[in-house]
């Protein structure tokens, strides 16, 4: 199925001083990826920027830099995009049912194929990073699905499932900071921390695993519209299958990604593809931050 979005995500910082300077640099630009396509796509900063350049990072990220100037106690970055998406979610019972321990000995021994992605990026997909820690309590939880030799297709779908089962999503639960041990002590998260424990507990057995970036198609209850801003950044989970390249995986909706989801970018965790971040000069101190995305199927007008 294919279906064409427009996209707008739009940050607001409120300052209770004047700043003098803001510099900053977002990923809010989707890729161009097989099965997505950006077809259009503007940043709108206000004030308006003294300096600005796009620029394509280590992980091939669509990003922007600003510089803003002139002093102001409001900042406002807004990204506008038409999506166009052909990405069916697979069927897992189609995909290649080669073994879990089978992948983690090809990436040990560097066995890969022609068209599987590079041994670089397989091996730097194994590693800890900022958000996604190797500790016992990850091995802990995720020994019951590792317990046995079973294809990796079928451990990507339980993991996805317990972790909807077995975690509760609570808005405002956990921050960027919060630890994999934190979260599993806790049993709520929201979608970041859902797919940072999947990473860990996938490089911990030696799967490459990626963080993915983006947004999902939200839909009202049957009768009702569409709110407007109700739509939210979201995060889910590359893993490598041999034979299949990256599969995308959403813990947080225990389902594989298909033609609702619209791909940001990627990287080992969120501290590689925040929608924005950057630094600010002022005199005084306190902000507050709203932030609006709204996803909708292109040529409809669906909000109250």
């Amino acid at each position: 199925m294919s279906r064409t979005y427009d996209l707008v995500h739009r940050t607001t910082y409120s300052y209770a001083h004047t700043v003098t300077d803001s510099y900053g640099r977002t990923t809010m630009t989707p890729r161009d990826v097989p099965g997505q396509a950006c077809v259009a796509s503007t940043i709108e900063i206000e004030p308006a920027p003294a300096d600005t350049a796009a620029h394509v990072d280590y992980f091939g990220n669509r990003t922007t830099y600003f510089g803003v100037t002139t002093p102001h106690t409001r900042l406002v970055v807004t990204a506008r995009s038409t999506v166009e998406v052909t990405r069916p979610a697979p069927d897992p019972a189609a995909l290649p049912t080669v073994s879990w321990q089978e992948v983690a000995r090809r990436v040990a021994a560097g066995e890969v194929g022609r068209l599987d992605p590079g041994l670089v990026d397989l091996r730097e997909a194994l590693l800890p990073s900022p958000h996604v820690t190797f500790v016992d309590e990850v091995r802990t939880w995720a020994a019951p699905t590792f317990e046995s030799d079973r294809p990796v297709v079928e451990v990507l779908v339980e993991l996805a499932h317990r972790i909807r089962t077995e975690l509760a999503y609570r808005s405002g639960s956990t921050t960027v900071h919060t630890t994999q041990a934190q979260l599993l002590a806790q049993k709520a998260g929201v979608c970041q921390d859902f797919a940072h424990l999947m990473i860990a507990a996938l490089r911990l057995h030696g799967l490459p695993a990626r963080y993915s970036s983006g947004y999902i198609e939200t839909r009202p209850p049957a009768g009702r519209a569409k709110l407007r801003g109700a739509d939210a950044s979201h995060a889910w989970v590359s893993a490598w299958v041999p034979g299949a390249g990256w599969v995308e995986v959403d813990p947080t909706n225990d389902q594989l990604v298909d033609e609702r989801y619209v791909l940001l970018g990627w990287g080992r965790d969120y501290d590689d593809v925040p929608p924005l971040r950057g630094v600010i000069f002022t005199e005084g101190s306190g902000s507050r931050l709203t932030v609006s995305v709204d996803l909708v199927p292109s040529g409809t007008d669906p909000f109250i």
